[in-house]
């Protein structure tokens, strides 16, 4: 008996103990992500570089889906000081323009085909507190993923390459 329930009890606390590791394990996005293209779609169908021609990037997801985000143009203005603080009209606005960045919790939405991002913190404090959904494919080791479209029609895409 006493070995009955020895082995009772470990099946289990290993039942207890597989979803969270399976899942963790499975999670497709865990991992770091390189910025491959962030482009936008025009209203008419072309396809044409929302930040500059050799964009930056990293994304990267943990086992429990938390994030962080960084997407930078290549071509933003460099300060003419040290300085942030003295930086000029141009200067901040090229840094702001030219850079998106956030951090907060992803989940997959299978159903929808969306990711469905839980955003924290962001360069850019509208989006603070507010959840997101994206279309996105994956497809062996690349990401891409479609931003809701902005006022001009536009529809941002960014892709993503796995790096391990």
């Amino acid at each position: 008996m006493k070995h009955l329930m020895s082995g009772v009890t470990l099946a289990m606390l290993a039942g207890m103990a597989t979803p969270a590791a399976a899942a963790a394990e499975h999670f497709p996005l865990q991992g770091t992500w390189t910025l491959v293209a962030a482009d936008k779609i025009l209203p008419g169908g072309e396809r044409a570089r929302d930040y500059g021609e050799a964009p930056k990037g990293r994304l990267v997801v943990d086992g429990d889906g938390r994030y962080s985000l960084q997407i930078l143009k290549s071509e933003r203005l460099r300060f003419a000081t040290d300085s942030k603080a003295d930086g000029s009209a141009d200067e901040f606005e090229s840094a702001v323009m030219g850079s998106s960045t956030h951090y907060g919790t992803i989940e997959i939405d299978r159903r929808n085909n969306l990711l469905v991002f839980s955003i924290e913190g962001s360069s850019f404090p509208n989006w603070e507190g507010t959840v997101q959904k994206r279309q996105y494919e994956i497809d062996g080791a690349q990401l891409s993923y479609q931003v809701p479209p902005r006022a001009d029609g536009s529809i941002p895409i960014s892709v993503w390459r796995r790096l391990d």
